[in-house]
């Protein structure tokens, strides 16, 4: 398995990226897509990224069970993207408003679940894996609990999954630096 992470702000050309190194890949590619069309806004989104793709390429949504989404479908002859785990870690945490004060993300059983399975299951998958995430650490600490929880266990996940893929790269402006090449 290759594993690479593939950070950026929003616009920054994360995803482009990431569509560039499945092409060059040679392999097939199939996109896991985490984000539900729950407004017009987030639909129009959404079909902007499936123009921009190459007709040939699969599309499968996982809003929850990225995991199981990635055990079903990685190959040896695949390259799989997975835009975007932030998207995914919102859907995850889309109860934690509901938390009492002094309460984590941990105590989340769905959120704790499949982040656990996601993070045993990349090491274990065939092929190809491109995971696209924003960096959301960057910007000014978010005022509301809820937002301050969403800013840290963002910061968390992109660690533990920095720390499994050989390859990190930030987008900025369009322009890849890479962080991390073993």
């Amino acid at each position: 398995m290759t594993c690479e992470l593939i950070l950026g702000g929003a616009r920054s050309g994360k995803s482009r990226e990431a569509e560039r190194r499945a092409a060059d890949s040679g392999l097939a590619v199939t996109v896991i897509a985490t984000a539900e069309a729950l407004d017009e806004e987030m639909a129009a989104r959404i079909r902007r990224h499936q123009d921009d793709r190459p007709t040939g390429w699969r599309t499968v949504e996982a809003p929850i069970a990225l995991a199981q989404t990635l055990r079903q479908e990685a190959a040896a002859d695949r390259c799989m993207i997975v835009d975007c785990l932030t998207l995914w870690l919102s859907n995850l945490l889309a109860d934690a408003h509901t938390l009492p004060a002094g309460v984590t993300a941990e105590d989340l059983p769905l959120f704790r679940r499949e982040r656990d399975a996601l993070l045993e299951t990349l090491p274990t998958l065939p092929g190809r894996i491109i995971l696209v995430a924003n960096e959301v650490g960057l910007g000014l600490v978010p005022e509301t609990p809820l937002g301050r929880l969403f800013r840290d266990e963002a910061g968390r996940l992109n660690q533990a999954v920095a720390v499994l893929c050989p390859r990190v790269v930030f987008v900025a402006a369009g322009l890849p630096l890479v962080l991390k090449q073993d």
